[in-house]
């Protein structure tokens, strides 16, 4: 089986638990860090599927590889490859199948809820999983849900936490995360508030967060799972 090239933007944003499901399924895996100065793939073939991904940048900045990215993702796209987005990588997503991303309202920091919107594809990629789920945040910007795409969930501050489109799934919150990640994004957090009169009540702490994630991580590992599950029956076999 091909691998699935995980797309690392920024050295502390690495696959995680992406990648730890992908091993436990038996699902090869390849590493294409951008940060690093690796190039995109002309091509999306020498891959059973691609995973993009989050970041401190904007897809509207300019970049050459976001660019290359979009391209790369419209081509898997046309060529029947599934594409799984994290956070700056569903923005990648949106942009590529023709959404708009944009500052959201307010940023999300840390853990919180997102609702399972009633709809077939929901239950297509998460069964019977209904109801709020619980999710980590960390994103100042938004993606607009592209044509033809089904939103897949929402909450209060960020209308567009999830979409799919056919076999790809595109994420503005993050279900991969470890709590060495979150340890580590946690050393970055006032320069992420700076400037901020009073703190939204999507922001958490530091110690909010880390003290949150013995029971809120095994709840987001179960949607992880289910959202993983799913993307990995379209994998390009053989």
């Amino acid at each position: 089986m091909k691998p699935v090239a995980i797309f690392r933007h920024t050295p502390t944003e690495g696959p995680g638990y992406f990648a730890t499901f992908l091993e436990a399924n038996g699902v090869p895996w390849q590493l294409v860090a951008i940060d690093a100065g690796e190039a995109v793939p002309a091509s999306p073939t020498a891959f059973s599927g691609l995973a993009f991904m989050g970041g401190p940048m904007s897809v509207n900045d300019s970049l050459p590889w976001i660019d290359e990215a979009c391209s790369l993702i419209r081509a898997a796209a046309d060529a029947n490859i599934p594409v799984i987005g994290h956070c700056l990588g569903g923005q990648l997503m949106a942009k590529a199948f023709g959404g708009t991303i944009k500052r959201n309202a307010v940023k999300e920091i840390g853990w919180g809820d997102a609702t399972v919107d009633d709809s077939a594809e929901a239950e297509h990629w998460l069964g019977d999983f209904k109801g709020k789920a619980t999710v980590f945040q960390w994103h100042g910007e938004t993606f607009s849900i592209p044509p033809g795409a089904t939103r897949l969930m929402h909450n209060e501050w960020c209308g567009s936490q999830m979409f799919v489109l056919g076999l790809h799934l595109a994420m503005q919150c993050h279900v991969e995360m470890t709590p060495e990640m979150i340890a580590t994004w946690c050393g970055s957090w006032e320069e992420e508030v700076a400037g901020l009169v009073a703190l939204p009540l999507p922001v958490q702490t530091p110690q909010q967060m880390q003290e949150e994630t013995a029971y809120r991580l095994p709840a987001m590992r179960e949607l992880a799972g289910r959202l993983y599950t799913s993307w990995i029956r379209g994998l390009k076999r053989g």
